[in-house]
C-alpha cells in the first residue's frame, strides 16, 4: 500500500523482493503502457530510455531490469506485481492440460506461459470455450458463465476494477451533499426532486412485487421497495442519480470499452453499464479519499466502516476492490460471492489473485464454511497448488428482507487478499503469518490435481483413474497425471 507517489518505491523493495534472473515482461508491460493511455515514447522519456529499447523490451527481445522497475514504480505508482507476478501460471498449466495429446508437436510450459502473458484475454476465452463444448477445466457442478458476463468480468479484471474518473465525479458531488447538513439519503432525495424533479416514494412489497426499484418517467417518481434496508435504499438512489448525472462519464467508458466487448454483443455493453453505475453510486456513498483513509486507520475492520459509511457489508467489500488511485492505493482484494452450490454470482479483483478470473468453487475454502455460521465472520490462511498463499475474511450476507413464506436467498462473501498483505488487516492482528499452516485449496475438484485431498468428490478432468482392486485411498478417485 502506498499512500504517496515517492513512497512507492521504498514500499516496493521493502514489501516485495525484485526477481532474481531476467525478466521478460513485455507483453505486460505493453498493456499497462496502454491502461495508462501512454505511447512507447512518452513511456520511454518518462523511464530515461530511447523509444527503439522501450520497442525491445515491449517485444521480449530485452528483458526488464530492476533499475526501470523501480523508475516505473516512482514515475507512476503502479502496483509492480502486474509486470513481476506469475499470475498467468495457472493459465498456462490449464493450457498446457487442454493441449496434451491433440497436437502432432508438444506446447512446452514456457511456451504456453509465452502465450498466456502476452494473450490473457485470448487464454482465458479459449480455456471458456474449452470448458463449455468440451468439459474441460470446468467443475461438473458449476455452469458455463454467459459470454457477456465472461467478456465483462474480464474487462473488470483488466481494468483492475478502478475507473478514476468515476471516482472523482461522484467524491465531488459528495462533498458537496455534505455542504446541506443532511443524511446522504436525504441529500440524494432531495437532489433528485430539486434539480431533476423526481420525488422518492417507498412501496410496500405487494406493490413492487418483483422490483427493488422503479423509475417512473411519466409520473416523475422513484419507487424503492420496502424490503430494502437502510444503506440499500440510498444505494438504489445514488444508481439512479448516476443515470441522471454521471451519463457522459459513463457513455466514455463504454465507448473506450466497446472494441474490447464487440464480439460478446449488446448485452456485454448494457452489463458493463448497469456495472459502472453501481461503480459511481459506491464511490458516491464511500467517497474515494475519505474511504481509503478510514481503511487505513481502521486495519480493513469492514464492521467499522459499515458503521463509518452508513453501508452494506456487500457495500464495503465490493468497494475495498476499487482502491487503486495511484498515489493512494489500498489493498488489492478480490471479493466474489457465492451461493451454497458454488454458484458464483459475482466477481471482482483489483489484482490477478487466484479465482480471479474463475474457480473458486473448493468447499475446503472458507467462503463455503460462512453458510455454517451465519453472520459471523471467519477468517483463513489457504494455499492453491502453485504455492500462492492467501488471506480470506469470509460472511454471509442477505441481499434484502424477505416476506414471510418466501424463499429466502443467502449467498456468502469472500474478500480476498495476498498473504503478503495480511499484516495490515485487523483481522490477521497476533497472528504468526510466517508459519501458520495454510488450508490446501483449489479451483475445483475437476481442475486440482492434489493427489490427497480427502474432500475430493470427481477426479481432474485429463487425468488417468487408477483403480486398485487390493485397496482402497483416502478418497475414490487414484489418478495419474
Amino acid at each position: 500500500m502506498t499512500s504517496k507517489s515517492s513512497q512507492s518505491v521504498t514500499d516496493f523493495t521493502d514489501r516485495e523482493p525484485l526477481p532474481a534472473g531476467k525478466l521478460f515482461a513485455g507483453a505486460r508491460l505493453r498493456r499497462l503502457r496502454l491502461r495508462l493511455g501512454l505511447t512507447q515514447a512518452r513511456l520511454a522519456e518518462d523511464l530515461g530510455l530511447s523509444a527503439s529499447y522501450l520497442n525491445l523490451i515491449e517485444r521480449n527481445q530485452r528483458p526488464l531490469s530492476a533499475a526501470v522497475l523501480l523508475k516505473l514504480a516512482d514515475v507512476h505508482d503502479v502496483d509492480l506485481k502486474e509486470l513481476t507476478a506469475r499470475d498467468t501460471d495457472q493459465q498456462a498449466e490449464e493450457i498446457n492440460r487442454l493441449l496434451a495429446g491433440r497436437t502432432s508437436q508438444p506446447v512446452s510450459r514456457n511456451e504456453a506461459r509465452e502465450f498466456a502473458d502476452a494473450h490473457p484475454a485470448i487464454a482465458a476465452a479459449l480455456l471458456a470455450l474449452a470448458s463449455g463444448k468440451e468439459g474441460h477445466g470446468q467443475p461438473a457442478d458449476s455452469p458455463t458463465v454467459p459470454a457477456p458476463l465472461a467478456a465483462v468480468r474480464s474487462h473488470l479484471l483488466e481494468r483492475q476494477n478502478h475507473f478514476a474518473d468515476l471516482d472523482s465525479q461522484a467524491e465531488g458531488l459528495a462533498d458537496e451533499l455534505r455542504l446541506s447538513g443532511l443524511s446522504l439519503d436525504a441529500a440524494i432525495r432531495d437532489r433528485l426532486r430539486a434539480r431533476h424533479g423526481f420525488i422518492v416514494r417507498v412501496v410496500p412489497v405487494d406493490v413492487l412485487p418483483d422490483r427493488l426499484r422503479r423509475f417512473d418517467l411519466h409520473s416523475r417518481q422513484i419507487l424503492l421497495s420496502e424490503a430494502l434496508d437502510g444503506a440499500s435504499r440510498t444505494f438504489q438512489l445514488a444508481v439512479q442519480l448516476a443515470e441522471l448525472e454521471a451519463r457522459p462519464l459513463i457513455q466514455r467508458e463504454l465507448a473506450a470499452a466497446q472494441g474490447a466487448l464487440t464480439r460478446a454483443g449488446d448485452v456485454a455493453l448494457k452489463l458493463l453499464e448497469l456495472n459502472l453505475s453501481n461503480y459511481w453510486a459506491g464511490a458516491l456513498m464511500m467517497p474515494y479519499a475519505r474511504f481509503h483513509a478510514a481503511a487505513e486507520s481502521l486495519a480493513y475492520d469492514l464492521e467499522l466502516l459499515q458503521a463509518r459509511f452508513s453501508a452494506g457489508f456487500e457495500q464495503v467489500a465490493h468497494r475495498l476492490t476499487t482502491l487503486q488511485r495511484p498515489g493512494a492505493r489500498g489493498i488489492p482484494f478480490m471479493m466474489i460471492r457465492a451461493d451454497r452450490a458454488g454458484q458464483i454470482s459475482k466477481r471482482l479483483s483489483a489484482s490477478r489473485l487466484p479465482f480471479a478470473s474463475d474457480g473458486g468453487q473448493c468447499p475446503l475454502w472458507v467462503l463455503y464454511a460462512a453458510f455454517a455460521e451465519p453472520g459471523r465472520l471467519l477468517t483463513q490462511i489457504a494455499e492453491v497448488e502453485d504455492g500462492t498463499r492467501i488471506f480470506t475474511i469470509a460472511r454471509t450476507v442477505r441481499p434484502q428482507v424477505t416476506p414471510w413464506g418466501a424463499e429466502r436467498p443467502s449467498f456468502a462473501i469472500a474478500l480476498t487478499c495476498s498473504l503478503d498483505h495480511a499484516a495490515s488487516l485487523v483481522y490477521a492482528a497476533g497472528a504468526d503469518l510466517a508459519r501458520a499452516r495454510p488450508v490446501p485449496i483449489g479451483p475445483s475438484c475437476t481442475r486440482c490435481f492434489r493427489q490427497s485431498c480427502r474432500q475430493r468428490a470427481a477426479p481432474p478432468d485429463g487425468a488417468a483413474i487408477s483403480l486398485d482392486p487390493l485397496g482402497r485411498g483416502l478418497t475414490p478417485y487414484q489418478f495419474r497425471i
